[in-house]
Order: structure tokens, then sequence, then C-alpha cells
């Protein structure tokens, strides 16, 4: 017992970094998640919303496990020298018969570390074994690569040994992983999947995550065109894009300002008139904003609307998601919804 306390405890500050890191990261990939669970399940379910939450988590202790703590000062390992790989597979066996028990810990650990990613392929993902094996392999390929080329060139050499046998502990504790989500599957069923029909009862939340794709989209198309000819330009020894009156930085934020209004109006007028009511996002969540049928003028209404609301509050009056999210609780529905 005393072994398996001291082999733990030379990873305890890998960990204290995992935790450092987990409500950070989880703060940032909020929506994400949410985008995911609704894409998904239709829904939020406590079950599938911690276990997202664990992931992360786990994903965040993979990398501190595996890649921290990196090399520091002006000499050692990844520094000044590096650290050779191990590329004779079956070497643990020479590993077992020199170093004992620490070298059988350091062997179950390799198998027990992957466990949790093989079981979260099979349950949170819903993948079949074998990809959820490719998946463990190609995880642990990827660190076994940084190891070896010291975080892929951040540091001149090796800090960390690259081991086949590394390789092949992970993939076997992914295998035995999604086999522990398979026999719990059969105990405990995992939730149904959404429906294929999108809801005309969206909630508050999933209405926002709608809205935040759609916003991603919006920008990506202000921002990528005006990059693409900005890289052309500079590609060919052209000067900066400049508009006849403005400057370069005008120019900038006329163009990519009247490519956001372009894909503001695409995305949240044309679009889902032409999709019933279903947004890039909305139908991403599985969700239409409009919540019954209407007469093409009282139609119009409504978009005319909730388009006003949407640009006043994103762009004018940030404080009015308040008023909104109060009239929810109490109507369950928003104010442009009591358009008949």
């Amino acid at each position: 017992m005393g072994a398996i306390k001291h082999f733990l405890g030379n990873y305890s500050e890998n960990f204290a970094a995992a935790l450092i890191l987990w409500p950070m990261a989880s703060f940032v990939l909020t929506l994400p998640i949410l985008a995911y669970l609704y894409h998904r399940d239709g829904r939020l379910r406590f079950g599938s919303f911690a276990g997202t939450y664990l992931t992360v988590l786990y994903v965040l202790g993979l990398g501190c496990f595996t890649l921290y703590p990196l090399p520091s000062g002006d000499a050692g390992p990844g520094i000044t020298y590096g650290i050779p790989p191990q590329w004779a597979p079956l070497n643990f066996v020479n590993d077992i018969a020199k170093d004992g028990l620490r070298a059988v810990f350091q062997l179950a650990f390799n198998v027990v570390f992957f466990v949790p990613l093989g079981f979260i392929a099979g349950r949170l993902l819903r993948l079949r074994f074998a990809s959820s094996v490719l998946i463990g392999l190609a995880v642990s390929a990827l660190i076994e690569t940084a190891q070896l080329t010291g975080l892929f060139g951040v540091y001149p050499y090796a800090y960390r040994c690259c081991d086949v046998d590394d390789i092949a502990a992970n993939t076997l504790g992914a295998a035995l992983g999604w086999l522990c989500s398979w026999l719990l599957g059969r105990v405990v069923p995992p939730g149904k999947l959404a429906e294929a029909e999108p809801t005309d009862r969206p909630g508050f939340v999933r209405r926002c995550v709608a809205l935040w794709l759609d916003l991603v989209i919006v920008w990506l198309a202000a921002v990528v065109p005006y990059g693409v000819v900005a890289l052309g330009l500079e590609a060919v020894g052209a000067s900066a894009l400049q508009l006849p009156g403005l400057t370069a930085a005008q120019t900038v934020d006329a163009v990519m300002g009247a490519c956001a209004v372009v894909a503001f109006v695409l995305v949240e007028l044309i679009i889902p008139w032409t999709h019933d009511g279903s947004t890039p996002g909305g139908a991403f969540v599985r969700m239409t904003f409009e919540t019954h049928p209407r007469t093409t003028g009282y139609r119009a209404l409504f978009y005319l609307v909730r388009t006003a609301t949407l640009v006043a509050t994103l762009f004018v009056w940030p404080w009015l998601v308040l008023p909104l999210l109060l009239f929810y609780l109490v109507k369950r529905e928003m104010p442009y919804d009591l358009i008949p």
C-alpha cells in the first residue's frame, strides 16, 4: 500500500494543475458543451451535463499527467539534451524484472489512465468498439509524438520518453473502458437521443445557445473573407486594401462591418424564413423560434419584431437581456411570440 501511495504521490502536482485549469476550461467550453448536448439529446439531462464536465477534467488531466511539468531553467532534459525513445515492443517485461513493483504500477497506470477515454467514447459519444479503440490509439500516439518532439518543437529536445509500450497499454485501457460502458449499458441504458423533428417550444438557454452559434457564423463571415483578401494581397506584394476616402483601418472596419450585416440578415432572416424558423444554430440544437404557424403578414411582423429585439439587445441595450429573461420565466415565451 505504501508503494502505491508513493507512486501516486509523484503525480499529485499534475493532478493539482488539472484541477486549477478545470473551472476556467469549463467556463470557456460551456456554450460548446451545451450546443453538443442539445444537438445529441434534444434537451439537458443532469447526468449528461455532469458527465461532460467531468470529461473536461479528464482531458485536462490527460494533458497534465503526460506533458507536465514542462522543462525550465537553462539546462536539463528538453533544454540541453533529450531523453531517447523506447522502440522495442514488450520492453516492459525487462522493466518489471529490473524495477519490480514500480514498473508494474507504471504499466497498470498506463492501462487504467485510458479506461475513462474508452468509457467516454462508448457512453457519452455513443461510439462503437472499433472507433473507441482507434480513438485511444490516436490520442496515445499524439501524446507520445508530443513527448518525442519536445512538444512539437517548442523545446529543442524530448523531455519525456516516447515508449511504444505506452501506446499499447493506453489502447488496451481504451478497449477496457468501452467494455465497461457496454456492461453499464446492459444495466442502466443510456438516455434516448434527440428526435429528428426540432422543438417549437425552446427554452431560454437553448435559444441563447442557438444565438451564440449564429453569431459565431456571423463573426466568421465577417473575418474570413477580409482575411483571405488581405493575405492574398500580402502574398503578391500589393499594398493593404484601402477604399477611396478611407484609411486602411477604416477600410477594415467598413468591409468587415458590411460582411457582418449581410451575414446577420442571411442567418437571422433569410435562412429561417425559408426553413420554418430554424437558423443554422437553431437547426444544430434542434429548435425553431416560430412557436406556431402564422399568416404571411403576421409572420413578417414577427420576424421584424424579433430581429429588432436581437439588434437592440446585442448592439444597443445589452441590459435588455434581463427583462427578456424575466418575461420568459413568467410567460414561458418571448415577447414577440405573442404575435398571433
